[in-house]
């Protein structure tokens, strides 16, 4: 007979609890897409009025001349890829920025009507993505 009353109530405690829960996540998915739209504005100012480079192999050639301020990098970029060009940012005192969207997402946001994996900011222009974006902490210093 106990186990009978304290049935519902579990369940009414777990409608509540599930209530909450989706609050939460409702607000913390406004918040990363609020981020997604000022990182693409931001790009898109990039495009623009700046000086960029799409595609791997002019991401490393920008690293390893120094010219390269931020490297952004699609969410779906191969493991290997992702680290060697981390390594090269590294060495060259560049912020690497991962961009939540894949390489599709990405390119879409850089304007284009083609998929970009990887592309390196070389003159941000009017934008402020170099002091604005969290992977750009390395370039600053």
């Amino acid at each position: 007979s106990n186990i009978n009353l304290s049935f519902p109530l579990f369940f009414s405690f777990l409608g509540c609890f599930q209530f909450f829960i989706v609050k939460i996540v409702k607000m913390v998915n406004k918040r990363s897409k609020k981020a997604v739209e000022n990182i693409n504005s931001r790009l898109a100012l990039v495009m623009k009025s700046g000086k960029y480079h799409l595609g791997l192999n002019a991401t490393l050639k920008t690293l390893r001349s120094g010219k390269s301020k931020l490297v952004i990098l699609a969410s779906n970029t191969p493991p290997l890829r992702k680290s060697e060009v981390e390594y090269y940012a590294m060495l060259a005192k560049t912020g690497v920025h991962h961009y939540t969207g894949n390489n599709t997402d990405l390119g879409t946001a850089c304007g284009k009507y083609f998929r970009v994996g990887c592309l390196s900011i070389t003159d941000p222009g009017d934008s402020d993505i170099i002091r604005t974006l969290p992977g750009a902490d390395a370039a600053q210093s």
